[in-house]
């Protein structure tokens, strides 16, 4: 299994890819904040979002446009970049251009999309699915373990009570860490009201003090959406930070961090 990082690993980008030149403009932004931090900054971006709300929901720009704007972003900067891929035939095109593979929170059981994020020899980023108690992530590792790839970070995101609600149990953290895979906490995703509306909302608000939190209890990593406009996103717009909050956000974070 994978040893734990040196340094606190940050997950940050949009969404979803919706233009070259929002996820350019992310990338400098996060790039040059993070250039003093003491962090592993991992640029990430969905290229196509396949679980929406709704059918009018907008779902991406054309995947490989998209992978070749977050390919190029990272490029430039000299980022490590992540996206998700959702079908086992998404595994190879999307391992063509970015670093590390994510599979999506519902699609967590899916045994041959495990699989098929293994066999790319790419790091994989498994979410937890809201529906899934914390010890059976390491099952999930296993499945891509046993297929050759040892390189597997776990995720947590909440977990679903029904009524648009998700909440974060920390003890999860503890728990998954204990698998002995490095433990990233998703701090915009958990705070999502899944489906409340045309798009699912969000408590926003919240995402500093849970984000502390996690980083007390103790985690590898944290995951953070964020735009410079999120009331503009195309996708999860109740959720994500605005870019120009991220250096304090990230510097509060560290703050609290224990390893």
């Amino acid at each position: 299994m994978q040893s734990a990082p040196q340094l606190p690993i940050v997950i940050a980008g949009p969404c979803l890819v919706e233009s070259r030149d929002l996820v350019m403009r992310v990338a400098e932004h996060l790039a040059r904040i993070c250039s003093d931090l003491p962090v592993q900054l991992v640029l990430k971006g969905s290229y196509r979002k396949a679980n929406r709300t709704s059918a009018d929901s907008f779902s991406g720009i054309g995947d490989e446009d998209a992978l070749g704007f977050l390919q190029h972003a990272g490029q430039q900067h000299g980022l490590p970049t992540l996206t998700d891929i959702h079908s086992d035939a998404e595994a190879a095109l999307a391992a063509s251009f970015v670093d590390v593979l994510q599979i999506p929170a519902f699609l967590s059981r899916q045994t041959s999309l495990l699989q098929a994020a293994a066999a790319t020899g790419r790091t994989v980023n498994i979410k937890k699915a809201q529906f899934m108690a914390p010890d059976d992530m390491a099952k999930a590792a296993d499945k891509v373990v046993k297929a050759g790839n040892t390189n597997v970070w776990l995720t947590e995101r909440g977990t679903s009570f029904g009524y648009h609600d998700l909440v974060v149990d920390f003890r999860s953290l503890v728990i998954m860490r204990q698998s002995g895979f490095p433990v990233i906490y998703d701090a915009t995703h958990s705070v999502q009201q899944p489906s409340i509306g045309a798009q699912s909302g969000g408590r926003r608000e919240f995402i500093p003090a849970l984000a502390r939190a996690a980083a007390a209890v103790g985690v590898d990593g944290i995951f953070v959406e964020t735009h410079p406009d999120p009331s503009t996103a195309l996708s999860d717009a109740a959720t994500q930070l605005p870019l120009e909050d991220m250096r304090d956000f990230l510097t509060m974070v560290l703050d609290h961090w224990h390893r």
